[in-house]
């Protein structure tokens, strides 16, 4: 007859078989428990800074246009003359009084002789009639005269100058067109356009030449009527033409309107030393108002997310916070911080776009600067 167990023996002998097996397993069975969590990795190694107090410059920045100082139209005066010579090209450097295009002066040449001639015979008829006015004066007391026939070697003694003077301004006239075949430079400065073609037979008034006067240009600065009231002539600029280097320049008039559509004035700024620069050049500048005291970073450290500036400051623990500041004038490699950042506090110098806040960092010394 075969042997049952009851359910409860059953049971009994699986817990001590677990029992058994705990026992055997002894050390292994410990030493597979899992160990205490780690300590969290840093996750990025910086240098910190601390804002310090600085000079910060004032500045008022604008954009605007190179142009001329005074530009002006160099035509011909004489009419319907045929171009024979042009002496200069775009961007010569001319003197007042300097030929710069000649006309053919055959036909003034031969027109001037002519009236030279005239004012010969006018002169030789003044002559004989002036000598039959003073026998006439002379014999006026005898009677041998009569008053009509005196009064008509007067007459004709005065016409005789009228035609003569009248014969001397004509002489004169074509002496100042023979002039005008000539067309000359009406001051120093930099020929900046030319239309004048050798062959042209050119009505008067024809603009052949356009000089910049002097050679002397100027930054037409486009500010903001907020800014006008703290510019003043006299202030110093720095003026950075497109895809050059700095010129110096300093204002010479504030306009006294500001545009309607614009709400913008213009600022004249002489550049007397203009350089690269060239008339037509769009220009970035600055107007020099002085010095104030105020905390800066290194541009590097100050954050521009969203719309906002913000540093990762680092706490004692070696955790990041992410703290919105309010900054202000940016210089060489440097920011003004106005605000939102104590000024103990040390922040992540470079590479905090890498962090999130609550992030742990490891800070080492920055390396020295090199001398």
């Amino acid at each position: 007859m075969p042997l049952t167990r009851s359910p409860l023996a059953a049971a009994g002998l699986l817990a001590a078989a677990a029992a058994l097996a705990l026992l055997g397993a002894g050390p292994a069975a410990r030493a597979a428990d899992p160990a205490p969590a780690a300590a969290a990795k840093p996750a990025l190694t910086v240098t910190v800074v601390t804002p310090r107090s600085d000079t910060v410059p004032l500045r008022v920045a604008a954009n605007g246009n190179i142009t001329a100082w005074q530009e002006a139209s160099v035509g011909t005066e004489a009419n319907g003359l045929r171009l024979a010579e042009v002496r200069v090209n775009v961007g010569d450097v001319v003197r007042r009084g300097q030929v710069l295009a000649r006309f053919a002066p055959d036909t003034v040449a031969a027109e001037l002789a002519q009236i030279r001639a005239a004012v010969a015979e006018a002169e030789a008829t003044l002559a004989e009639a002036s000598a039959n006015a003073q026998r006439a004066r002379e014999l006026q007391a005898s009677g041998a005269l009569s008053a009509q026939q005196i009064q008509q070697y007067m007459t004709a003694e005065h016409t005789a100058e009228a035609r003569l003077a009248a014969q001397r301004a004509a002489a004169q006239t074509q002496q100042l067109r023979l002039a005008q075949t000539e067309v000359r430079s009406p001051d120093d400065g930099v020929i900046s356009a030319r239309s004048a073609t050798v062959g042209a037979v050119l009505p008067a008034g024809q603009e052949l030449f356009r000089l910049i006067r002097g050679g002397r240009l100027e930054w037409r600065a486009e500010v903001p009527a907020p800014e006008l009231a703290r510019l003043r002539p006299g202030l110093a600029a720095s003026v950075t033409p497109a895809g050059g280097t700095p010129v110096a320049g300093r204002v010479r008039m504030v306009a006294p309107t500001v545009d309607a559509a614009t709400r913008n004035g213009l600022v004249y700024v002489d550049l007397p030393q203009p350089g690269a620069a060239r008339a037509g050049m769009f220009a970035r500048g600055e107007f020099a108002l002085g010095e104030a005291q105020g905390l800066s970073l290194p541009q590097a450290a100050v954050l521009l997310r969203d719309g906002f500036s913000y540093v990762m400051a680092v706490g004692p623990d070696g955790r990041v916070r992410q703290l919105k500041v309010a900054t202000g004038r940016r210089w060489a490699d440097r920011v003004e911080v106005t605000g939102g950042l104590p000024p103990a506090t040390r922040v992540v110098a470079s590479g905090g776009a890498f962090l999130a806040d609550g992030d742990t960092v490891r800070v080492v010394d920055a390396a020295p600067a090199a001398r």
